[in-house]
């Protein structure tokens, strides 16, 4: 069944945001046939830059999925949802997690609800591999059986979602699929991660904030490759099923400062060792074979993703720097590296 078939009208929630706007721009080219919604409430991740190219082919409605208002004027006629709206920070959510626990789980509440009133034909949720919690000290990797074991108020909100989308499939025979991204890189992502930071902190001459020794491991993943991972699961994945999306890569902090500082021909000299993250979880990696058996598989590695992503903060310097240069970035930043 092609996806025309299948799916007319889709709502992306937190479209203007980093996955959510690359997705946006994933489906218009692989689903020209969709008539595409997107909601997003435009808070400091939230960026209608990110979609100005798109931005007559799309439908946009600010909003906010933990207002029920919003959600019943975001889902009127569609037929798939795939909720990527999420406070997303794990740092931001040791400062404060009431915001987490309002969008991530009430906002998902709202969806699921507005999902079964509106008969929605598939609900897919983004979530994360850090709902799985530290690997540290073993060299297996998380499969979508492993029990949830969040470490971070972030992680158990997302945990806590993941338990609402599947009890609604069970609960009320909603069609539901989860996917479990490992840390995605690329175009569009706010610099408060670390991938973005070093490259916009490096193309400054800044120095580059590495947490403790630098030896926390991730499984990086390039946007691009997550975007078709999500969109597999969407259209080929078995309801109530999750499935890890991830690139079998380990890189350290370390690793990662190296190459971008390599890319841009900055001195090493430039690496930071600051205070580490409270409760920093130090390996996250996950086996997508599930994702790999429908169909899904990841086209880029991390040195030719790496270098894609500084290319393009290189050429959008606009972008980032009117990011970087507002209050709330800098509180931010203030905050966690000035240690």
């Amino acid at each position: 069944m092609s996806s025309a078939e299948r799916f007319q009208k889709v709502l992306i929630t937190g479209g203007a945001g980093f996955i959510g706007s690359n997705y946006v721009h994933y489906a218009l080219t692989h689903h020209p046939t969709w008539e595409i919604v997107v909601i997003d409430k435009l808070t400091y991740a939230g960026n209608l830059d990110n979609l100005k190219d798109v931005s007559d082919r799309i439908t946009f409605i600010e909003g906010d999925i933990a207002n029920p208002e919003d959600v019943e004027k975001a889902v009127n006629g569609v037929d798939a949802i795939l909720n990527f709206a999420a406070e997303s920070h794990v740092d931001r959510s040791l400062r404060d997690p009431l915001p987490f626990i309002r969008t991530n789980i009430e906002g998902t509440l709202l969806l699921l609800e507005a999902a079964r009133k509106h008969q929605i034909k598939r609900f897919l949720h983004v979530s994360t591999d850090e709902v799985y919690g530290d690997l540290v000290g073993s060299d297996r990797h998380s499969l979508e059986t492993d029990p949830l074991s969040p470490r971070s108020p972030y992680a158990a909100s997302k945990a806590g979602a993941e338990h609402l989308v599947f009890s609604y499939g069970i609960s009320y025979g909603l069609d539901v699929v989860i996917t479990r991204g490992s840390n995605t890189y690329g175009p569009y992502q706010y610099p408060e991660k670390i991938i973005p930071l070093f490259v916009t902190n490096a193309l400054e001459s800044k120095s580059l904030p590495i947490y403790g020794k630098g030896e926390a491991v991730r499984d990086y993943l390039y946007v691009e490759d997550h975007c078709s991972g999500i969109d597999t699961v969407l259209h080929a994945g078995e309801s109530g099923n999750a499935y890890n999306i991830g690139a079998r890569v380990q890189i350290n902090g370390i690793e990662v400062a190296t190459t971008v500082l390599g890319l841009l021909d900055r001195p090493e000299s430039l690496m930071q060792y600051v205070s580490d993250r409270p409760g920093h979880d130090y390996r996250y990696s996950v086996d997508p074979s599930a994702a790999e058996t429908l169909g899904w598989e990841r086209k880029w590695d991390f040195k030719r993703g790496i270098a894609q992503t500084v290319a393009w903060y290189q050429q959008n310097a606009d972008w980032w720097q009117a990011v970087k240069d507002k209050k709330v970035f800098q509180e931010h930043y203030k905050e966690w590296y000035a240690r």
